[in-house]
């Protein structure tokens, strides 16, 4: 059987896949495998979910689960996934949930569980709660059924705790942000206004439809258009969960998740906050980060594609910046995962600090243009182990030198080889990557 648990919990089409049932039975299970690690205690659990209509449905489902297995449950409504992770540590929880499908359209959902300090499950835990899905178990009665309390002041608990942490007020600087109609419709304004800045908020009126419904992080054009309309500074981007944040500058122009991590790399180096001076980001990040990080002189280090093998650097090492070129970015001394209003205020901090335009602040990193190709194939092995895959990338490592790069990466999921070129200009980047996928699809 194919693993429940994906990259980022359990994700599926709302009542469908991913139906009550289902979200009962990972609730209960989880809240017995945690009994089971540490009976000093009866668990307890933070809830927080999306706007989305499917998102009451399962959090009831949710709430209904861990408290049939024992465990107390604080709900926290509507709150980003980075607010859930914060306010499981905050709360001394065991667990927490956050019922979302992040970027993902409004008819879809899912599960992301957190450990106790908010940190990802990992794996092996994640395992034992499959093992203990539809397994009978002895239900507790009476006075040992699980208790549901509200958190009325969730909200503001963790926007100050995200005040505290911005180096810098950002009185004079005015933003748009684009919340995506979905779980920072209020945070985000509310955490931008507080920190100084005038704020333009857009699309933050979920309705349980229209979350991620032609606008947020997805959409970057419409936050772009209302920076222009409005003579702002810089806009934001959020998704529907906001772990991860994009932003325009000025002139609407895309500053994309690298160039975040650039900026935001040299202003920590700067303040002192850089473990040894290293950036931590994955495979795909665009070259232009490499050059700007080397003639930084700040190292960059490289994962896997997923924001959970950035996770694993970070804490392996004791670095503190690494992030994606999606927008994910993860401050290990200020959150466990990835943070869009953490990202963007630290961001707007930079500027004020600074007095700097975004574009100009920006401008350290150039994005050198990036052709990807999806080969279907029909095994990824035979692919590897080709040796006219290895002679044609070799060929065009040799062409481009230090100007491009080149990526084969196989799909964990599907028979695909993505094959990734960046160089100089987007036609030599196309006609390399073109080559090379003919190469792929040869292969028998």
């Amino acid at each position: 059987m194919a693993r429940l648990f994906g990259t980022d919990g359990v994700r599926g089409l709302a009542n469908a896949d991913l139906t009550p049932e289902l979200a009962m039975s990972v609730a209960a299970a989880a809240a017995r495998v945690l009994a089971e690690h540490d009976r000093s205690h009866r668990p307890v659990a933070v809830v927080g979910r999306d706007p989305r209509a499917s998102s009451e449905m399962l959090d009831a489902a949710v709430t209904a689960g861990l408290t049939s297995a024992g465990a107390d449950v604080l709900r926290v409504g509507a709150l980003p996934t980075p607010a859930v992770a914060h306010l499981v540590a905050a709360l001394g929880a065991d667990i927490g949930v956050m019922i979302s499908a992040s970027h993902n359209a409004m008819p879809d959902n899912g599960i992301k569980l957190f450990a106790a300090g908010g940190h990802k499950l990992p794996d092996s835990v994640e395992d034992e709660i499959e093992q203990h899905m539809g397994a009978g178990f002895q239900r507790p009665t009476g006075a040992a059924i699980g208790r549901v309390r509200d958190v009325p002041d969730a909200e503001t608990q963790y926007v100050e705790h995200l005040l505290k942490v911005t180096p810098h007020r950002l009185d004079g600087l005015k933003v748009v942000v684009d919340c995506a109609n979905g779980a920072a419709s209020v945070a985000a304004p509310d955490a931008y206004r507080r920190a100084g800045a005038e704020v333009i908020a857009i699309n933050a009126n979920p309705d349980g439809l229209n979350i991620n419904d032609g606008c947020g992080s997805t959409h970057i054009e419409v936050v772009a258009a209302a920076v222009r309309e409005h003579g702002a500074d810089l806009g934001i981007a959020h998704d529907g969960d906001a772990d991860r944040c994009l932003a325009v500058d000025a002139n609407g122009d895309l500053v994309d998740g690298d160039q975040i991590l650039a900026v935001l790399a040299i202003a920590m180096r700067d303040a002192g906050e850089l473990v040894e001076d290293t950036l931590v980001a994955t495979v795909m990040s665009n070259l232009g980060l490499h050059i700007a990080m080397r003639e930084s002189k700040i190292a960059l280090r490289t994962t896997a594609v997923g924001d959970r093998y950035v996770l694993q650097e970070l804490k392996a090492r004791g670095y503190s910046l690494g992030g994606e070129q999606s927008g994910h970015v993860v401050l290990p001394a200020h959150a466990t995962t990835g943070d869009g209003l953490l990202t963007a205020l630290r961001l707007m901090a930079r500027m004020a600090e600074s007095g700097k335009s975004l574009a100009d602040l920006a401008s350290v990193m150039r994005r050198l243009p990036q052709v990807l190709i999806n080969v279907k194939v029909g095994d990824k092995a035979a692919v590897a182990k080709a040796s006219s895959v290895s002679e044609a990338v070799s060929a065009v490592e040799a062409e481009l030198g230090d100007t491009g790069r080149v990526l084969l990466r196989p799909s964990g999921t599907e028979q695909l080889v993505r094959v990734m070129v960046e160089a100089t200009s987007h036609e030599q980047a196309e006609s390399a990557a073109q080559r090379l996928a003919g190469v792929v699809s040869s292969v028998r």
